[in-house]
């Protein structure tokens, strides 16, 4: 096999890894399952009664709550801590409604709400759950005070060149073949998400950290390189954001932990000079969205 086919070969596995978190991990403190509205939901929750910050885990496709193991307890050190698996993933039992961001954010508020984890909230999401954080911030700003988002999908990463359909079939059947059932259902409704969050007014005067992964930025594709372009422009979604090149493949949570340290860190203290003004613990109104994006539950069962 020439060097050119080894390379494409690369660049498909580089990009079936911006969607999902290989590998097994142990597991995070304090994990527990509990019934909430009547299914099995499996999380970390590690209460810090030192801080009112909480800082909320979002995993990326297919990703367990496990992969922030060499994070969750750093940070835990100095606010509360809530991670999870969402619907479907792990020991938490699938649901029935559509999984498109709209229902996983409020699901996901639902949840924090339940275990009496009242706003404000950093939020931290990696790979999809990056996009899903984006989407949470816009709809409930009330309910944010900083963002950092951990090699994010972007909102528009599966539109345009980066569609799937412009993947090499073997790609794409090897590829659905190892997801889950309810990760192919998030797969398939990633671009409504995207619409979800781009139809909504920008997260802005509240800190906003952008960490990317530099290595993927070697790859030379059409495909890479328009993910490439994506990857460096999610910062431009967010005025006064801030992107930091992280030496590191996608799956940044495991291979550069510090680097998700710091950022956390960083906008928990600039958090905390803003705290004082924020209305804590009173859960704030969501941003409408226009009829374009609401009509998300018509356009994915006309797609069905």
């Amino acid at each position: 096999m020439s060097n050119i086919s080894f390379n494409c070969i690369f660049t498909y596995l580089n990009i079936l890894l911006t969607l999902f978190v290989f590998g097994c991990a142990s597991h995070l403190p304090h994990e527990k399952i509990e019934s909430i509205d009547h299914h099995q939901v499996e999380y970390s929750l590690i209460r810090n009664n030192n801080g009112s910050a909480i800082v909320v885990f979002e995993n990326g496709l297919d990703g367990k709550m496990n992969s922030w193991n060499k994070i969750v307890p750093e940070i835990s050190r100095e606010a509360t801590t809530f991670a999870y698996n969402r619907s479907g993933y792990g020991r938490s039992d699938p649901v029935s409604t559509l999984r498109d961001g709209l229902h996983i954010i409020d699901e996901l508020r639902s949840l924090l709400r339940s275990n009496g984890l009242k706003p404000p909230y950093v939020l931290v999401g990696h790979s999809f759950g990056g996009l899903y954080m984006q989407l949470f911030a816009r709809r409930y700003p009330e309910e944010v005070t900083g963002l950092v988002l951990v090699d994010s999908t972007h909102p528009n990463h599966f539109k345009g060149k980066g569609s799937i359909d412009n993947w090499p079939a073997w790609i794409r059947l090897a590829f659905l073949s190892y997801l889950s059932s309810t990760a192919k259902e998030e797969l398939n409704l990633i671009n409504i998400t995207g619409d979800e969050v781009l139809a909504l007014p920008s997260f802005t005067g509240k800190p906003v950290i952008v960490l990317s992964a530099l290595w993927p930025m070697e790859e030379k594709s059409t495909i890479s390189d328009d993910a490439n372009e994506k990857r460096k422009d999610i910062v431009n979604l967010y005025t006064g954001s801030k992107q930091v090149w992280v030496d590191s493949g996608h799956d940044i949570p495991k291979e550069k932990p510090e680097s998700v340290i710091k950022a956390i860190r960083e906008v928990l203290q600039s958090a905390g000079k803003t705290e004082g003004v924020m209305n804590m613990g009173q859960m704030g109104k969501a941003t409408p969205l226009p009829n374009k994006a609401n009509s998300a539950d018509a356009k994915s069962r006309a797609a069905d």
